[in-house]
């Protein structure tokens, strides 16, 4: 007992202390930069370990009195043309610099007169100056002042707009999100041309300063998800941030979940339909993926094709993709089921085929399709991490191979190959790719269950499924919506699409309630005999008049 209260104690302790470290380390005072050049350098060597891909270049601006000035910047992040013409050049052949200047007005020459540059402000801490520099922007010192002019001359080599890999249409747009996030919101800027588009930026990871910024539309997005999605951020304590995966992980509402409650797009159009719905983008700086909250399961289901094609093709559409869903998570559990319990639904001659075909396997049905969909699994997964070149003829040629050798072998049946096989090109055709990582890994559940219980087990597995799914949150919006809770208004985008011109409102649950009006009166398209007098008619009348 004495021991409890001695190890309380001591934990009771060792909290204080993680407290007390935190407060000294928040009190820490600012480093502030040095009037003098050389101790600046001396200084930056130190902290950068004399790194050589930051450059130093020295230059003198007045002669009497005689005036250094130090120019930073990091080889490969900056744009060299901004740097050569604006800065070094200028500064060298500016005339104001070479008359009898004090160290304070030769600064304030260079800020306001000598460099044509977009932004520059002046800093006085290293903390702010390590932050730019490492972000692209150049430093010049000048012998004497005790702070420095910030140039912004962001720039180096990035990847080019491509088309993206992920969410492939026929038809569409076909730029893709880039590693920058300067290109990915001025993609966003030519889409939509709005000053209601709001963007709000913060640096995340106490090693990496990573770049996230958010983005919203103001008075259509709800002001509750967006405090939610900026308390979220905030609260992030983690020493790097290397892609938006990791946030997506920090800020999502439930961890203990197969389904994502987040969705993720390459799609710059994609992520403009969300915002005019009323939903938050967030913009991680290094990849291309760009988070949409809140989520909804239907959200998964939906490609931004099916508001470029009519109404009815991609109603159709849209119900295919749910019934390749369904398939590829209960296909080969509904086989074992059927083969093991309850064979006197399956139709007599489709029976003797498969008795037939099962009369040599030495496995029971349920642990036939478990070795077969993890064969298949591994064999995905490695076809995923070989080279291009490699990866597709070795999936194809595994897959034909080791089904053939099963099959011959007596290990599996036939027909066990042919459902793995639809069931697999099911999960392939499912348009969201996080959407079909969760079927595969649900379908294990279900084949586990249909091979205790049959049919039975694969209802209860089910009836669980849907009390899961009613249950998640993403922001605090029903996961399930508007299916359950049901909102009849906002069935008109979920499994079906109904037309363009009846899309009277924004999603209830998503968009604010002063905004949710979407498009006007009478937009659905008339022919011009509906709209008013009939074309015969008005012939008549300007015969009458003439």
């Amino acid at each position: 007992m004495v021991s409890f209260f001695k190890n309380k104690g001591q934990m009771k302790k060792r909290e204080k202390q993680k407290i007390d470290d935190k407060d000294q380390s928040k009190s820490k005072k600012l480093e502030y930069i040095d009037s003098s050049i050389s101790a600046n350098l001396d200084n930056m060597k130190k902290k950068t370990g004399n790194s050589p891909d930051i450059i130093v270049r020295t230059l003198k601006i007045s002669q009497n009195p005689e005036i250094k000035t130090t120019i930073l910047y990091v080889q490969g992040l900056i744009d060299n043309p901004s740097v050569t013409d604006f800065l070094i050049e200028s500064i060298m052949k500016n005339p104001h610099l070479k008359e009898k200047l004090l160290p304070k007005e030769a600064l304030d020459v260079i800020s306001e007169e000598v460099v044509s540059l977009g932004g520059v402000e002046s800093v006085t801490d290293w903390e702010k100056l390590f932050l730019s520099l490492l972000s692209g922007d150049s430093i010049i010192f000048v012998d004497g002042i005790n702070k420095a002019l910030v140039a912004s001359t962001r720039g180096g080599e990035r990847r080019s707009i491509q088309e993206p890999s992920t969410h492939l249409t026929v038809r569409g747009s076909r730029e893709g999100f880039t590693e920058s996030n300067a290109t990915n919101i001025a993609m966003l800027r030519r889409i939509i041309n709005s000053q209601d588009l709001w963007i709000e930026s913060m640096k995340i990871g106490t090693v990496t300063k990573t770049d996230v910024s958010i983005m919203y539309i103001n008075g259509i997005a709800k002001e509750g998800i967006v405090e939610e999605v900026k308390k979220r951020l905030k609260g992030i304590n983690i020493d790097s941030i290397l892609e938006s995966g990791y946030i997506e992980q920090l800020i999502e509402d439930q961890v203990m979940t197969p389904f994502p409650t987040l969705n993720h797009t390459e799609r710059p159009d994609m992520v403009a339909g969300n915002l005019l719905e009323g939903r938050v983008a967030i913009f991680v700086n290094g990849s291309p993926f760009v988070l949409v909250a809140p989520a909804l399961f239907v959200q998964f289901f939906q490609s931004v094709e099916d508001y470029y094609n009519r109404f009815d093709i991609a109603s159709a559409t849209r119900f295919l993709r749910i019934i390749v869903f369904i398939i590829s998570i209960v296909g080969p559990a509904v086989y074992v089921a059927a083969t093991t319990f309850h064979q006197e639904m399956i139709p007599t001659k489709l029976l003797v085929i498969v008795a037939a075909q099962r009369e040599t396997v030495p496995l029971p049905a349920v642990v036939e399709a478990l070795v077969m969909e993890i064969t298949f699994e591994i064999l995905r997964e490695a076809s995923l991490r070989m080279p291009k070149a490699v990866g597709s003829t070795m999936s194809i040629v595994g897959a034909l191979v080791i089904g053939q050798a099963a099959v011959q072998a007596g290990i599996v049946s036939p027909a066990m190959v042919i459902i793995v096989s639809i069931t697999a090109i099911a999960s392939f055709a499912t348009p969201s790719y996080s959407i079909a990582i969760s079927a595969r890994l649900v379908r294990f559940l279900f084949i586990i269950c249909a091979g205790v219980l049959g049919f039975y087990g694969m209802i209860l597995a089910f009836i669980v499924l849907i009390v899961h799914l009613c249950s998640l949150r993403s922001f605090g919006v029903p996961y399930m919506s508007p299916l359950a809770p049901l909102n009849p208004e906002g069935l008109g985008d979920t499994f079906f699409r109904r037309p363009m011109w009846a899309f009277k409102e924004r999603p209830k649950l998503l968009s604010s309630n002063n905004n949710l009006i979407r498009e006007g009166d009478n937009q659905r398209p008339l022919p011009p005999a509906s709209r008013g007098m009939k074309t015969s008619d008005k012939k008549k009348g300007e015969g009458n008049e003439s």
